[in-house]
């Protein structure tokens, strides 16, 4: 970001997402507020599904300097799409239930401390080219959940105006009743096709990352593959079963060291990957950066290096 260099006021868009869970009318004020005793900032408010990534597009035409995002991580998504290839670098501010992708990077989960961290990083021009994943063309952040995964946010979703009330115990309920209701684990639901030419053709979940932790429950990072990074290739975790016990057993061992997950014969788990294909026995869901995409018969996973300028905490 050679532009921002020696730069004092910057050209801020501050996209908003008012229905994000954790957003409220004073916080967007204060934010607002902050941003604007340094920088030249304009703030807009996201309306339906795909504007962040039309407003996020804009902005880079328009030479703004960084796209400040204060929602979940579905707006987040969003922006960033609209933002890989261009000079203008993302921020985040966390606005949802959750806010994986802010907390991994070292952001506090309350927003108006996050934007005093914010602040610094930019005063310190802490920005710096990032890869993503990407599947079937649309850009994630963090992760790319197909099968199981899926469906739980499927169930989520039906049930969003719950999320800024209910927040975790909502994901909670609805692993509960996807599992005993909604998805058939009776079979395997996909092959998986690493780059090696590696084949695992009795996939029940695959959970595809560009980061970690996978998830938070609560204050506490469900690290299923410490070793993906901003900086390497995608890793992937294929879960071979869905007996009850098994399944708990191995998503929960990423409380944890992960070691039960890494070493299971129910589990694959592969890093720094650049290409990866599901093909699946039947249609399958997926959902991306914890957005529900719907289902599909296949998917195609690329790393794209360096696509992304991102503000970074010092």
């Amino acid at each position: 970001m050679e532009d921002l260099a020696g730069s004092e006021t910057l050209r801020v868009l501050l996209i908003v997402n008012s229905f994000a869970s954790s957003v409220t009318a004073r916080s967007m004020v204060v934010i607002n507020k902050a941003f604007s005793a340094d920088h030249d900032v304009e703030l807009v408010e996201t309306s339906r599904r795909g504007h962040a990534t039309r407003l996020a597009l804009g902005a880079a035409n328009e030479g703004y300097d960084v796209v400040v995002v204060m929602g979940g991580d579905g707006t987040l998504n969003e922006a960033a799409n609209g933002l890989i290839g261009t000079d203008t670098a993302l921020a985040t501010l966390p606005g949802g239930s959750t806010n994986v992708f802010a907390r991994q990077i070292g952001l506090p989960n309350d927003p108006i401390e996050a934007t005093s961290v914010l602040l610094d990083a930019l005063a310190a021009e802490s920005i710096r080219p990032v890869g993503l994943g990407s599947v079937d063309g649309r850009c994630f952040l963090f992760h790319t959940g197909l099968g199981f995964d899926a469906a739980v946010v499927e169930q989520v979703e039906r049930r969003a105006s719950l999320k800024r009330y209910a927040g975790h115990p909502l994901f909670v309920y609805a692993g509960f009743a996807t599992w005993l209701r909604h998805y058939d684990h009776s079979r395997p639901r996909m092959a998986v096709r690493l780059g090696d030419g590696q084949i695992v053709d009795d996939a029940y979940m695959t959970i595809v990352l560009n980061t970690s932790p996978y998830t938070y429950l609560g204050n506490r990072g469900l690290d299923l593959t410490p070793e993906a990074t901003l900086d390497n290739g995608l890793s992937v975790v294929v879960i071979r079963t869905m007996d009850f016990a098994k399944t708990l057993a191995l998503v929960g061992s990423g409380i944890g060291s992960g070691r039960h997950l890494r070493s299971s014969r129910h589990a694959l788990v592969a890093h720094d990957l650049d290409r990866i294909e599901i093909i699946g026995h039947g249609d399958f869901p997926y959902q991306v950066d914890g957005d529900f995409l719907g289902y599909t018969g296949s998917l195609t996973f690329e790393h794209r290096p360096d696509s992304l300028h991102l503000v970074v905490p010092v």
